[in-house]
């Protein structure tokens, strides 16, 4: 396999991409920020729920794969030698080194302490000796590898509260599941009658599935499934479509029950209490890299 690297100004780079994929038989392009990790990166991509700030980036770097040196070098002189390329620059053709993508991918994801005896553990991981509960899950399609602060802080709101509380947890509602890995926790802690819903049919399966892995039994499927009222709601999204599902996460909340809520930025923490305040008064009872994690208590 060969790479084709191209230094290309922000107006030509979809362009070039284009040109290598469609005409030029390249089997792969990629483009990358050319200034990455210097004083003259600048980001490319918004917050959630705000516009992106650019186009593109002021340089960008166009990586394009070839299965010969030849074919890299042919679309390199054709693409170099059209009149609209003439600010693309060449970096280099080189070879790639053969590697074991599969323990390079597997290397990046290591176990995750969620508390010093909860773990998020990979399945090619060893469990760390101190951890006394574990959930297995490895990275997937679905949303929510323990690797997230979001993911972490409602975790480890479910590990701190339920030795108190998961007596009472006889229903759990995991809205907008992803993997089921918070699904899976509370079961994890003692809950039971877990419910894990989720508008994307392969976050379902993902969730039937990382639970038969942990052992764990609950129900999963589209949202439909939820119905009536938990002593324990879960949803770790984002504040845009909390703040719209609050009449619903707030109606299948029960008499002294909790919600709790992430997927939310510091700032955006007085849209969420004013979206809920007409059913249930939320409070920040966590935060983490300018995450937040919400709460609220149904009064009994």
């Amino acid at each position: 396999m060969v790479e084709l690297l191209l230094l290309c100004p922000q107006d030509e780079a979809e362009a070039v991409s284009d040109a290598l994929m469609d005409e030029l038989g390249a089997l792969s392009v990629s483009v990358e920020d050319a200034d990455a990790n210097t004083d003259a990166e600048r980001a490319l991509f918004g917050e959630p729920g705000m516009p992106a700030p650019r186009g593109g980036w002021d340089r960008s770097i166009v990586k394009a794969l070839f299965d010969s040196e030849a074919a890299a070098q042919e679309a390199s002189d054709t693409l170099l030698a059209q009149d609209w390329a003439a600010a693309v620059q060449l970096q280099r053709i080189s070879e790639l080194v053969e590697q074991d993508w599969v323990r390079l991918t597997q290397s990046q994801f290591t176990p995750v302490p969620v508390t010093p005896t909860f773990w998020v553990v990979p399945s090619w991981h060893e469990a760390p000796a101190e951890a006394q509960r574990v959930i297995r899950l490895d990275p997937g399609m679905a949303f929510g590898t323990g690797t997230h602060p979001t993911t972490r802080m409602c975790l480890r709101w479910i590990a701190n509260h339920a030795a108190e509380r998961a007596v009472h947890w006889s229903r759990v509602l995991d809205y907008g599941c992803g993997s089921g890995i918070l699904a899976i926790g509370a079961a994890l802690h003692g809950a039971f009658n877990v419910d894990a819903v989720d508008i994307d049919p392969a976050a379902v399966q993902a969730t039937v599935e990382n639970a038969t892995a942990n052992g764990v039994h609950l129900r999963a499927g589209l949202p439909e499934l939820a119905c009536g009222a938990y002593p324990l709601v879960l949803a770790n999204i984002l504040a845009t479509p909390l703040k719209l599902l609050a009449p619903l996460l707030c109606g299948h909340v029960q008499g002294g029950g909790h919600l709790v809520l992430a997927g939310i930025l510091d700032r955006q923490a007085d849209e969420l209490i004013e979206a809920y305040a007409p059913w249930m008064m939320l409070e920040v009872c966590d935060a983490e890299d300018g995450w937040i994690l919400m709460t609220a208590r149904r009064s009994a």
